[in-house]
Formats: C-alpha cells, sequence, structure tokens
C-alpha cells in the first residue's frame, strides 16, 4: 500500500496481469459449472495512466450475452459465482459487466485497453505498456461525438429497460416470503446505472 492509503503501482499492474490470466483459465472451465463467459478484459481509467499510487482497479469485463442483459452497473447473472470463483471480490478491482455484443466504451469507459480476449489470449503489448505507465499508447481510438451519442441512446435504452424489470421483480417479491435482498441490491445497480447514463445524456 502506499502512503496515502492507495495501491503502489506495481501492485496495481500485478492486478490486472493476473486478472487477466484468471480469465483465461475460466475460460477453460465446463460452462455447466460456469455458465457465465467472460470473453475480453479491458483496462480503464487510472490503470492507463502514468505511474502513481491508486486506490482501485477498474476493468470492463466482457460477457457472452446479449446487451439487453447486461445494463450498466448491473451484475449479470452468474457474476457473482464468477467473482467468488476468482477471487475477484476479495481484490481491490472494480468490474465493470458489458456484454460482448456491443461496443465495449460508454462515457465512463473512456478509450480502453485490451488485456485479454478469448481468442488471443493475454496482450503482453498492454501489459508491458501499463507497467511502464505507457497505457497511453495501447488505448482504442475516441469515439466521434456522434458515435458517442448513438452509443448513450443504447445504453439509455438498455438501462431504462433493466429499471422497469427490476422494479417489476422487486413489486411482485415484496410481500412474498424469502430474502428481498438479492432484488433490492439488483434493483439499486439498475436504478443507479440509469440515473448515470441519464446524466450523462442530459450533459450532452
Amino acid at each position: 500500500m502506499g502512503q496515502d492509503g492507495g495501491m503502489k503501482w506495481t501492485r496495481a499492474v500485478h492486478h490486472t496481469e493476473s486478472l487477466a490470466q484468471t480469465c483465461a483459465e475460466m475460460i477453460t472451465r465446463p460452462s455447466s459449472i460456469f455458465p457465465l463467459r467472460v470473453t475480453q478484459m479491458w483496462a480503464v481509467g487510472d490503470i492507463l495512466g502514468p505511474p502513481r499510487d491508486i486506490e482501485t482497479v477498474t476493468v470492463a469485463l466482457c460477457v457472452d450475452l446479449p446487451a439487453d442483459e447486461v445494463a450498466w452497473w448491473t451484475e449479470p447473472r452468474g457474476a457473482q459465482h464468477w467473482s467468488n470463483a476468482t477471487r475477484l471480490a476479495k481484490n481491490p478491482v472494480v468490474p465493470w459487466w458489458r456484454s460482448a455484443h456491443g461496443p465495449v466504451w460508454n462515457h465512463r469507459i473512456d478509450r480502453p485497453a485490451l488485456v485479454w480476449d478469448e481468442a488471443n489470449g493475454v496482450r503482453e503489448d498492454t501489459v508491458a505498456a501499463l507497467r511502464e505507465g505507457r497505457g497511453e499508447a495501447v488505448r482504442v481510438a475516441s469515439p466521434t461525438p456522434d458515435e458517442m451519442r448513438t452509443r448513450l441512446g443504447e445504453e439509455l435504452k438498455v438501462s431504462l429497460h433493466a429499471l422497469r424489470t427490476c422494479t417489476r421483480a422487486y413489486e411482485e417479491r415484496r410481500w412474498s416470503p424469502g430474502k428481498l435482498e438479492p432484488l433490492a441490491d439488483a434493483l439499486w445497480r439498475a436504478s443507479d446505472g440509469y440515473l448515470d447514463v441519464r446524466a450523462a445524456v442530459d450533459r450532452g
């Protein structure tokens, strides 16, 4: 840990590389046990900048599910199981779940860098660039303003659908026996994601 409570740069890069290797291992596990298939891992945010102490590593994990099932800031089905198996939840890593069937980038995932994908494995050039603080060199190109507007419109549609679905599920179970916590958590995530996208759309 750094003096300010953050993580040393070498440790942050280690967590990033380690998770990429774990993604590679997980894709070889049977889908009957791990139905959620993570097919890409992207580095996002602070880890793409110059070496310094950072609080957490943010990654985008793309899963083989339709975009409608992976609304912004929600957890797709099987995410908890996957996170527990990979010890993701135990590390200072923030996962943002994305559908592999749409663009990974949005208003917060700004020019990410691909660290691992199912087809080509761990991108050693990306890991090396991160280690040396050259993340800028391996980031994808910026979208045009028009592309961003279109992306946010699609994101908002998916988020609103998720919010309605989670609200309905919560209402249906509100007074039934059993734990409400999973439904309440899902509703909170869908609400939070929707409000975040809505704010980005309103900013234009």
